[in-house]
């Protein structure tokens, strides 16, 4: 049997124009992180695994922005999944690639 930290995590994001900041809008472990990420998939969402990142955004409380210290993170994702949707190379040149958790 798995230990209460091994279940798996899952952290829902929004972001809209004007927004300071994306929010958490839905984060849970075990059965509620199954949920979260089978609803995203039903809806065409991408489910990124990062568990570092994932790890950080669980300490943000729902409805609340994330923290300055998690928007370069975040922004480098939310372009790579730009870029991947626009059809352009999802992948950064070497002079543009930073190491996200």
């Amino acid at each position: 049997m798995k230990q209460p930290d091994d279940r798996r995590t899952a952290v829902a994001l929004a972001y809209n124009a004007g927004q300071s900041a994306p929010k958490v809008v839905a984060k849970g472990r075990g059965l509620l992180a199954d949920a979260i990420i089978e609803r995203a998939r039903e809806a065409g969402v991408y489910v990124h695994e990062s568990p570092a990142l994932v790890s950080l955004l669980m300490q943000v409380d729902l409805d609340q922005h994330i923290p300055p210290e998690l928007y370069l993170a975040v922004a480098e994702l939310l372009a790579w999944l730009y870029r991947l949707e626009h059809g352009e190379d999802p992948e950064p040149s070497s002079s543009q690639r930073t190491h996200l958790p």
